[in-house]
């Protein structure tokens, strides 16, 4: 019965230097955009992210030095396929990186979803990434007579994830919305802490959980903290709220061209009270607005 609201500052507040924190939502999905901003914003630093399907949280937090370590699978804005502040960083050797494929990346979610130490694979066998330095991939065989040999997909355990969703009470009882859930279920389930921005905190009554329960995410019980984040996700979507923003993504891309771009962008869309960003992207109708991309 307890109040989990929360601002979405008091929410970085929970996080520390050299913190292992998992990032919720599908590149330009359903991303926890209010918090990276806020993250981008903050002192942290030395962190480890665990952004397995990553857009622009894993460019934002790279482009303001935030990174120590990214644990990964892809960074793409869908409509531009390589996430370019990723690609910036990447190329100057700003972080280490464990580069895994998504199947993998998936499996390790699962084992920490379901608190096992890692999950048996062929995903990975026969490719570079099991030869990765810095990182020693082990092996288990097959007790049964097929005696088959598996990648051990490690258990991926981040200390906090950090997702959006559509809805929620104060109890932290979410609903999402997306017709695609994503792997957000599997990351609350293995970090030790989780904290969800809504784009609005209604009553447990208007949440309707007889009729929706289909989109209940988790337990109310391992969602640590919620913030009411009105377009939270932007300029990623979270459908059938709002669509993703195209124009502004191209901003985004462009700032990557230079590091005058980059300041120029960061100082209107970053640095700025997240009132202050709503108005600068063009306000809540304009985003309501937004038509369904075309892939």
């Amino acid at each position: 019965m307890l109040d989990k609201r929360m601002t979405v500052d008091d929410i970085v507040g929970q996080l520390s230097d050299g913190m292992t924190i998992g990032i919720g939502g599908w590149a330009t999905r359903r991303k926890p955009m209010a918090l990276i901003r806020a993250i981008a914003r903050s002192n942290l630093k030395d962190l480890t992210l665990m952004a397995g399907y990553g857009g622009m949280d894993i460019g934002m937090l790279a482009a303001t030095g935030k990174i120590r370590k990214l644990v990964f699978a892809f960074a793409s804005l869908d409509h531009f396929p390589l996430e370019p502040h990723f690609r910036n960083a990447r190329q100057a050797g700003a972080f280490e990186v464990l580069e895994l494929d998504e199947g993998m990346y998936h499996w390790g979610l699962r084992a920490g979803a379901m608190k096992l130490p890692f999950l048996p694979t062929r995903v990975g066998i026969g490719t570079d990434i099991i030869n990765q330095s810095g990182f020693d991939f082990k092996f288990v065989k097959s007790p049964y007579e097929d005696g088959e040999e598996f990648v051990a997909m490690p258990a991926l355990v981040p200390d906090v994830a950090l997702i959006h969703a559509h809805r929620s009470d104060e109890r932290g009882n979410l609903l999402n919305l997306s017709v695609d859930p994503i792997f957000d279920e599997l990351l609350v389930r293995a970090a030790g802490k989780s904290y969800a921005t809504v784009e609005k905190i209604v009553t447990t009554a208007e949440l309707d959980m007889k009729k929706n329960s289909r989109y209940n995410l988790v337990e109310r019980t391992m969602i640590n903290g919620v913030a009411e984040a009105p377009l939270g996700a932007h300029p990623s979507s979270a459908a059938p709220d709002y669509q993703l923003d195209l124009k502004h993504i191209k901003t985004y891309v462009e700032s990557a061209a230079s590091p005058e771009a980059w300041a120029e962008y960061k100082a209107k869309f970053i640095d700025v009270s997240e009132a202050d960003y709503q108005t600068a992207i063009g306000g809540e109708e304009a985003v309501k607005q937004l038509p369904v991309p075309i892939y």
